[in-house]
């Protein structure tokens, strides 16, 4: 018993420490009721409320959607797609700085490379994508599927991979082929995955600081910026830390029943195995 306690011990302080600690100090920094009368009365951050429910609305129903039809197409047992899979792959394996940067350098205007090709290809000018709010707003969204979409799209790819042939093989004695097959039999079986890494992806993409803060940088005029970005330029540019905790806390009644969602979807999974 002393040697399992030994164990134990020091995982739990190192969960308090760096888990229990830092969150409870975080809510107990929010829990002032003047912060949010102050937080609201800024003109500001209804947008920013808005930029976050589109960028996290938009990115992970795109990227979740998409990423479950690619991994049909990927499923294809030809080597070209193979290799493309490995092409495709990359941009999930780069760091998110890199990728984040390297997006950011491919709209940056005239030098960038998508309104090079613009100019080059069809002789136009391309837009500024920075210097409007909804371009801005389209930029960071895509900029996030592109990333992150690989990954979903692996996992979706190995789940299809575990459905039994012989499901296909009497769906298609009944006549069920090509899109009525996705329809009644693939997405039916990848349904409770599906909505369990769309709950968990959600979760992460409120989150999100990076995608925003080094694709679009908040631009312009801070017309970009989500809630964690707008909570890092309270904390650190405006000195008001308190401000910026409760910026990125003001997402919480989203998250609980999200994570509420995904614990029961996790149980129900677990009695049914």
């Amino acid at each position: 018993m002393a040697w399992a306690i030994a164990f134990v011990v020091p995982y739990g302080a190192v969960f308090c420490g760096f888990v229990l600690y830092p969150f409870g100090y975080a809510l107990w920094m929010a829990g002032k009721p003047s912060l949010y009368p102050e937080l609201i009365a800024d003109r500001l951050y209804f947008t920013k409320l808005v930029n976050t429910l589109v960028f996290v609305g938009l990115g992970v129903n795109l990227k979740m959607f998409l990423a479950l039809l690619l991994s049909g197409f990927f499923l294809r047992p030809r080597w070209w797609i193979r290799a493309l899979l490995t092409i495709y792959v990359l941009p999930w394996a780069l760091a998110a700085v890199q990728a984040c940067i390297f997006f950011h350098w491919m709209l940056i205007g005239e030098q960038g490379l998508v309104d090079g090709l613009l100019s080059a290809l069809f002789g136009i000018d391309g837009p500024l994508w920075f210097n409007d709010r909804w371009l801005g707003l389209g930029s960071n969204v895509i900029a996030y599927i592109w990333k992150w979409m690989p990954f979903w799209t692996l996992i979706f790819l190995a789940a299809r991979m575990t459905i039994p042939r012989d499901i296909y093989d009497a769906a298609a004695v009944d006549g069920a082929t090509g899109i009525r097959r996705f329809i009644h039999v693939t997405f039916p079986v990848l349904a409770n995955l599906y909505l369990v890494c769309t709950l968990l992806s959600t979760l992460w993409t409120l989150g999100d600081f990076t995608t925003v803060y080094l694709v679009s940088g908040g631009g312009p005029a801070g017309s970009t910026e989500v809630l964690a970005t707008l909570g890092f330029h309270y904390a650190f540019d405006a000195n008001k830390l308190a401000l910026g905790v409760a910026a990125v806390m003001s997402a919480l009644p989203l998250l609980i029943p999200i994570v509420l969602l995904l614990m029961r979807r996790v149980q129900l999974s677990e009695v049914q195995l």
